[in-house]
């Protein structure tokens, strides 16, 4: 996920605009790979070696190609973003549920993506402290609040940084690991997971033996993002499948053949969900001789993330904070922004609720563990919105058949039920402990995850939506539209 949350003020912006000039669907193929595909989750699916595959293609099938097909007629017909699809299709109620799902998935997605960076920048410092919790902690920590000060001063500095990341740190190091392990390989070394026919599906030992392939859903999310961009395009019903298609081969691509690549040289057992890149690249260098790469990688890694974080940090909270004030969802004191029209109480109470899940990694003995649940927590947050949204469209066809659209997706019903189902699927199986990193209590593991998901996902927009008062609309400050 890349960076997987969506701004539905930026969306708004896009589409109220008339698209004056036009896009390739070759440039918009590139858009989408940049914003859905990078190296972070290799690790996870390299444990389960040649059969990462089959768990990468299968819901890039049944949720990637409904899900940017679908978006593209609702962002084609209706501005607004997700909110408005859900609104307009639904109810404004369940529209406010949809936009906080975008909101609050953040909320365990910057944990998980800096325990991603403390474990890298382990590698520049001390690769031991990669798995020592509270060191993970302590960055968490630290970095969310220093970008949340950033951000607070509507710092613009960073916008550009998160272009330079699909090149500095998912294409150059993707392009170094394949062709390191392509070399290590023709070397007569022997592959630490086993690479014949056998091992394409992965072993069955029931349903646990499935359920990593949850955080592929998670990988494939921020679909909706790039789908504004489709009346852009000067034919959209024959160019927009083509960028698809290509945008899918690329994320493929980008997923499937660095995992690959890390499980030649790390053996499953000894993998890292957080610092799986790096030691794949540590085990190369080393293997080598040219072991003083690391560092630099792990530079490359690390700006190309912390680029990412805080070019979205205020991104999704600007959405709801517009939705918020302008139908009074929210209490003031969360729509409240400061003088750079930036959202800093806002920022501050999701600061709060990170920090807590940050102490996860300091109180879960395994790193990857807590690694694992947030990914999983973030997950079943964002279904949510998911299942909204093909809900939606379906309404909006039916009973808005003659409403105008730059786009009108192909068996639309068929994609909403594929899409649906299979993210329910991922919902559910979610609440099973994988088999690789099982809990030794499954209930406790299934009470954290129901937890998470069910306060943070449901109760909170259900109380904001049950106690609103008429003096929480208003006009949103000038400085806020800027």
């Amino acid at each position: 996920m890349a960076h997987a949350a969506t701004d539905p003020a930026k969306t708004r912006a896009v589409q109220a605009a008339p698209a004056t000039k036009y896009i390739s669907w070759i440039t918009l193929a590139f858009m989408t790979t940049s914003s859905v595909a990078s190296l972070r989750s290799s690790p996870t699916m390299a444990v389960y070696g040649l059969a990462c595959v089959f768990l990468y293609v299968l819901p890039a099938i049944v949720f990637l190609l409904p899900t940017a097909f679908v978006a593209a007629e609702l962002a084609s017909g209706w501005t607004g973003g997700v909110y408005k699809w859900v609104g307009e299709g639904l109810s404004q109620q369940l529209g406010f549920l949809a936009v906080w799902c975008q909101f609050a998935m953040t909320i365990f997605y910057y944990p998980t993506l800096l325990a991603y960076v403390a474990s890298t920048f382990a590698y520049i410092i001390d690769p031991s402290l990669a798995g020592n919790g509270l060191y993970v902690a302590i960055v968490i920590i630290t970095i969310y609040w220093v970008a949340v000060y950033i951000s607070s001063q509507g710092t613009k500095t960073v916008a550009g940084l998160s272009s330079m990341g699909l090149v500095v740190g998912t294409l150059i190091p993707g392009a170094l690991l394949v062709i390191l392990g392509l070399v290590f390989l023709a070397q007569g070394n022997p592959s630490a997971a086993p690479m014949d026919s056998s091992h394409l599906l992965p072993a069955w030992t029931g349903l646990a033996s499935l359920v990593l392939i949850v955080n592929n859903f998670m990988s494939y999310a921020g679909m909706e993002m790039n789908a504004v961009h489709v009346s852009s395009l000067r034919d959209p019903g024959k160019q927009y499948p083509k960028a698809m298609l290509v945008a899918v081969l690329l994320v493929l691509a980008i997923f499937i053949i660095p995992a690959v690549v890390i499980s030649w040289v790390v053996p499953s057992a000894n993998l890292s969900l957080t610092a799986g890149v790096m030691q794949a690249f540590d085990g190369f260098f080393n293997h080598f001789g040219i072991g003083w790469l690391t560092p630099i990688l792990g530079i490359m890694l690390v700006a190309a993330a912390l680029g990412g974080m805080l070019t979205w940090l205020a991104g999704p909270s600007k959405g709801l904070l517009l939705i918020g004030r302008q139908n009074g969802f929210l209490p003031p004191i969360l729509t409240r922004v400061n003088s750079h029209g930036v959202q800093q109480n806002m920022l501050i109470a999701q600061g709060f609720v990170t920090t807590i899940l940050a102490c996860l990694y300091a109180f879960i003995p395994n790193v990857s563990s807590a690694y694992w649940i947030l990914s999983v927590i973030t997950t079943q947050v964002y279904l949510i919105m998911y299942v909204l949204m093909f809900a939606a469209a379906v309404r909006l066809r039916r009973n808005q058949p003659d409403h105008p659209r730059g786009y009108r997706a192909p068996i639309l019903v068929t994609l909403c039920v594929v899409g649906t189902v299979a993210s329910i699927a991922a919902f559910v199986i979610g609440f099973v402990p994988p088999s690789q990193y099982a809990s030794s209590n499954p209930v406790v593991y299934v009470l954290i995850i129901a937890a998470g998901m069910g306060i943070v996902g449901l109760l909170i927009p259900y109380l904001f939506l049950r106690f609103r008062k008429p003096d929480w609309q208003g006009e949103v400050p000038e400085e806020a539209l800027a």
